[in-house]
Formats: structure tokens, sequence, C-alpha cells
């Protein structure tokens, strides 16, 4: 299937006309055409609708573009309502069943009444339908309540049983009912489809090989909170627009890989995470409360969890291939582990469990192995069983080969043996439709080795993260360049590089730049497009040459964190073209440990994983530290004979202190005075995916 260039999505109301100005529980529908999301569009009634969308399909199939076109009400009913209504299993029926049915104008239409007469017709007047909007007017057959409420068929579609929170579609009023959408807006679409006879495909009822695609979504299944200053059903369909628009063409394809011949299916339902990692992040999302100065370490790290979301696409790749990639989606297993129930032991199997006594049972010719189909074992009789093997049928105990006598045909042995010893049930591990791997799990072996066991061929992955790195300030020079007096090498460079690899990120290396600001922006516009977050050392600060922050602010996307912790305290974060900056402090070990405290989560949550929380141990110190209230410290330390050392020093520009540890201590923003032997906090690198 080729890709839609326009996609649009649509807010429904089976309400009366809501005049001239834009208001909530209205019809709004929102474009993204070639990629160009255009403002929502606010149409008053339903006939206005109609003539907008036959417009929108009659204009893009003119120029070529395959549409698709969301509605937020369900296609179909609950599996029997259809045949039951119209004779026949088919939901194009109940389309057209509506459509003949319904009267409808701006003002007055007859859904309610309508209800009621198919209730008279189906439920004895108890159901299935429910919630008669009208307050003046009682309907016969049509209960304003649920009580003595009688529903012939099921309450929900498969899809809204999983869709939590979804509403059944017999509720026809009251808040968040779709009732009167469906009634009210099958006929519309009935009378697009026959409109443009064999161009509109309706999904998942029909192959989508037509110029048109119409498909059921639900909004709230991916959509956040709508903003203080707009319109909840605007922000709704402008949201799902953006987050279909942006989807890969392939994972577009699977999200529409769906059987529901009758009930229909809820657009993205099962794919909530792949439809919400699309959300771009906002110039503001690093911003602070006026009035904040020092931001505690737990604070900071709060808001950026909060804050960042992935940004990360998709893809699919075998498990073979899968290792350290980060899960895009839950994976549940195709098939239970064991399969079968299968014998751990090599021995001989039968039937039923034995007292204290001898016991003599014929053995059957062959062997039941790993691999072999199971076979059917007669009662009272036994068969020698090899590990691994699938239990065959009249098989339920083994009893090891060590403890048995082979005498003339038959097993013989004695004591006490438990019905099902020396056996493994099936499922008895993992079961068909397990959840076996979870959303954001960046996975390793042991996990390509479950999704292999229980039949997982291929596996939605998150695309690997592009983090660029920038050096900057003139005092810094190549190491293959000679350094002059007041200069120094660049070692965050090569350091931040290294952290981002061991992180498991594709590095891009976007240089040095001197303390230049037309230099710096340039570099910065040229990343665009091949970056997702960019960490800069230097120039972070509010300084006369601290030039990142200066861009940053210039662009409008400037938040200067002041972080109550040491080594580090300025961390600028902002955004480049969509891109979030990381602002470093320039000296190396306040860049490394700001890396390992902030940016490293963060990076982690920009590439679609859990949130990484680093493990630390209660161990006793080998030092003496008295420390002031106020902020966190981190020292460089190490494990020698049960007892954690910190570097001599705790200057930032020492860099050996670095390469001299095996990690960090964390001590606590209050005060503390800690002696040898004293239980401090210690996080080795590898808690935080280094080594």
């Amino acid at each position: 299937m080729t890709a839609f260039q326009t996609i649009a999505m649509v807010d429904w109301s089976g309400g009366n006309d809501t005049g001239t100005n834009p208001r909530e529980d209205a019809i709004w529908v929102a474009v993204s055409r070639l990629g160009q999301l255009e403002a929502p569009v606010y149409l008053r009634n339903r006939v206005e609708a109609e003539k907008w969308l036959a417009g929108l399909i009659d204009a893009e199939m003119q120029a070529s573009r395959r549409v698709l076109i969301g509605f937020d009400f369900p296609f179909g009913y609950p599996k029997g309502f259809a045949a039951a209504l119209t004779g026949r299993a088919d939901p194009f029926a109940v389309w057209e069943w509506f459509e003949r049915q319904i009267q409808d104008t701006p003002t007055l239409n007859n859904r309610f009444d309508l209800a009621g007469q198919i209730n008279q017709a189906l439920g004895q007047g108890q159901g299935p339908f429910w919630s008669n909007g009208l307050r003046k007017r009682d309907i016969a057959g049509l209960p304003r309540t649920k009580a003595g409420y009688v529903n012939p068929f099921p309450d929900r579609r498969a899809a809204e049983l999983r869709a939590k929170g979804s509403f059944t579609c017999w509720q026809m009023a009251g808040a968040g009912a779709v009732g009167s959408q469906v009634f009210t807006g099958l006929p519309v679409l009935s009378r697009l489809r026959n409109r443009f006879a064999g161009r509109v495909a309706v999904w998942p009822f029909e192959a989508l090989d037509k110029p048109v695609a119409f498909v059921e979504i639900w909004p709230s299944l991916t959509v956040t909170p709508a903003p203080e200053n707009m319109i909840k059903d605007a922000w709704q369909v402008q949201e799902t627009v953006r987050q279909v628009a942006a989807l890969d063409a392939d994972v577009l394809a699977r999200i529409l890989d769906v059987t529901a011949p009758e009930e229909g299916w809820i657009f993205g339902l099962g794919f909530e995470t792949l439809l919400q990692g699309t959300r771009p992040l906002r110039n503001d999302c690093f911003a602070l409360p006026p009035g904040v100065h020092w931001t505690p370490v737990d604070e900071a790290l709060a808001n950026l969890k909060q804050r960042l979301r992935p940004v990360t696409t998709t893809e699919q790749v075998s498990v073979d291939t899968a290792l350290g990639r980060i899960a895009a989606q839950d994976v549940m297993a195709n098939r239970a582990n064991p399969p079968l129930p299968n014998t751990a032991v090599d021995g001989y199997g039968f039937a039923g469990g034995r007292g204290e006594c001898d016991h003599e049972l014929p053995l059957m010719q062959g062997r039941a192995a790993a691999g072999d189909a199971p076979g059917k074992v007669p009662e009272g009789r036994a068969i020698r069983v090899l590990t691994g093997a699938a239990l065959p049928a009249g098989v339920d105990t083994v009893i090891l080969q060590e403890d048995v006598k082979i005498v003339a045909g038959t097993v013989r042995f004695h004591g006490v043996i438990k019905q099902g010893a020396n056996t493994r049930k099936a499922g008895e591990d993992v079961q068909k439709g397990d959840r076996i791997v979870s959303a954001g799990r960046r996975l390793v072996p042991a996990d390509l080795a479950l999704l292999a066991a229980t039949g997982t061929a291929s596996i939605v992955v998150r695309k690997p993260l592009r983090v660029g790195v920038i050096s900057t300030g003139d005092e810094i020079v190549q190491p293959d360049h000679a350094a002059a007096d007041g200069q120094i090498y660049d070692a965050n460079r090569p350091m931040l590089m290294g952290l981002i690899a061991q992180f498991g990120y594709t590095v891009v290396d976007l240089g040095h730049v001197g303390d230049n600001r037309a230099a710096l922006r340039a570099r910065l516009d040229a990343a665009g497009g091949t970056v997702d977050a960019i960490l800069t050392s230097g120039g972070a600060s509010a300084g006369d040459e601290d030039h990142v922050s200066a861009l940053l602010s210039e662009a409008g996307a400037l938040d200067l964190w002041r972080i109550a912790v040491k080594p580090g305290r300025p961390l600028a974060l902002g955004m480049w073209q969509g891109a979030p900056v990381f602002g470093l402090p320039g000296n190396p070990v306040a860049a490394m440990v700001c890396t390992l405290i902030f940016a490293r989560p963060a990076l982690a949550r920009l590439a679609g994983q859990d949130w990484p929380e680093p493990q630390g141990f209660d161990v006793p110190a080998d030092f003496s530290k008295r420390k002031k209230p106020g902020r966190r410290e981190y020292l460089r330390a190490r494990m020698r004979d049960g007892r954690v050392q910190v570097f001599a020093s705790e200057g930032s520009g020492r860099i050996s202190g670095l390469a001299w540890a095996k990690g960090l201590v964390e001590l606590p923003d209050a005060a503390a005075d800690i002696q040898p032997g004293d239980l401090v906090r210690y996080i080795p690198y590898g808690s935080f995916g280094i080594t």
C-alpha cells in the first residue's frame, strides 16, 4: 500500500446546529496535507460537514492524493445486531438501514425515536439502547436510565473491551456517549460511500486499495488533555492528525492489519505507544516556574521525567538483530512455553501416581523423544521418555530411569511417586497471550530467548536515538594540534561520545566551535534533521562568551537550570529546530556527572526507553567528609576491601579522578558528617550503563 498524502480527522456531533461561533461539542476537522498541518476547521452542523467532506474528497482525488479520513464514532455494533436489524451480518447493511430511517436537519432529527422503535422491535422495549436525551418528552421503548435495562446483544464490542474508558454504542445521551453520533454519522458515511462509489474503502471491513479510506478513531486513546487556550475537540483532531501523519508507512500498515469483519475496530488500538511517541517536544518543555532559583536534584529529575517523551520513530527488525534495541510496543506470546506438557528427565512415563509398594507396568515399544509428535499410551502401560519430550496422551507422571529395572518387557520399581512427578505443565513458564516484553524495555539476550521460544520472529523497536556532541570555546584545541599557552585539549567531546555510545545511542560528532556565535549557529543549523538531541559542553552559563545559552535564548527556548548539585550547578536546557539541547558545564568532571545524573535518563526517555534509575548500594565509608546542607554532592569513588574510597581531590578539572574511579558516592541534600565506617550510597558506573 502507498502512503496517504492527506490525513483528515473528524470529531462528530449528534446534536443540533451549534451556531456561528466555534465551540465545544461541535463538529471539528483537522487536516494534514503533504506533511503540512492545517488549522482545525469548525463545522456548525452535519449538513455543512457532509458538504465540506465531499469537497475535500473531490479535491484530493483530483490532485491524485490518497486521503485517510477518521471519524470518532463506531462503524459497527456488537456481534449479532446487524443480522437482527437487517437480516444480514453486514455492517454496511446497518449503514444503509440508518440512511433510510434517519431524518436529520440542522435543528431536528429522529434519533431518539428511532432508538425506541429498535428497542421495541428487538428488545421488548428494554434495550439494547438507553438514555433518552429529550428532557421534555418520554419515548416509548427508550428508557432514560439503565433501570430495568435488558440488552439482547453484547454490551460492548471487542475493541471497547480492550479500550479502557471507551463508551458503549448503546448509550444515546449523557457525557461521553457515542450512540447519537453513530445514528447521525453512519448515514453520512453511507452517502459519501455511495457518492464516491468504487473510490472509498472502509477499514477494517474492506481492503484499503482505493484512493480514499475511512477509519474509526477514538482520540482519547492517545491524545493528552487540551491546552488551556484551545477547544478540546479542535485539539483532539489536530493531535490525532499529527500523530497519524508522523507514522512511517510500514508502521501504518501494521496498525491497519486488523480483522474485525462485523464490529469494526478503533484505529491505533494496541499501538498506542507508537502513536504517542510521535509527539514533538514543545519549546517551553523545560520551563521552570517563575521565582525558582535553585532546583533540588530530585525535582530536576522529576521535571525531566514528566516533560520529555519519545522522539524516535519505529521499525520492525528480526529478533536475531534486536539486541540492545528498545521495544516500541508490548509483545504478547504467540505460543505457550512450554507449548505442551513434557518430561523434565530421562525415564519412563505412565498415568497417575503410585503408593508405597512394588509396581510393575508393561513397557510399550518405542519411545518419546524431544521433537516427536506426542502419541498415546494405553492405561496401565508405560513408555520410554527422554528429557524434553512432549508427554504422550495417557502420560502425566515420569519416573527417573535410575529408579527402575527393566525385566522381561516390564518396568519395575518400588516406592511412592506423586502424580505429575518429573514433568512440566504446558504454559507453566509463559501462557499464550502473556506479555513477554513491555514497551520501553531495552532488549537483553534473555529477552531474545523468550521471544524466540514463544514464536516471535520480529519485533517493533525504536530507531536508535541520534545524539550530537559539540564542544565550544576558544581555549579548546584538538589533541592532534599544538596547544598554545592558555589552551587545553578537548577532553569533553571524546568522553561524551564514549558515554553516548555505551548508553546504546548513535553518536553524531558535531565537532568543536570556538567562541563565535555565528559559527555555532551555523553548526547547530547544519545538524538539523541529523540528530534527535544535542549535548554541548561549555558556553552554557550566563557569561559574555556563553554562546550556547545566548543562542538558545535568542530562539526563545532557553531555560537555565541552577541545580543544587556539586559538581555542576548550571545546566542549560533548550530546543534547537525541535531537538532538545543539553548544555553541560565545561569542566570535565562536572560534565560527566551531569551527563550521568541528568542527561542519561533524559536521553533514555527521548529514545523511548523506560526511565532508568541507577542502582545504589549502602556500603561503609573509608573516608571522612563534612558536608554543608542545601545541595547534593557526588564524589568520585571506588570499592576496596568492602569499603568505598573517594578521590583525594574534589576539583572539577581533575580528570584523572574520573579514570581512577569505578563509580560515584552520592551524598544527600542535607548536612552530613561522615566518618570511616558510616554507611554511604555508592553507585557503580555499571548502574549507569557504562564501564
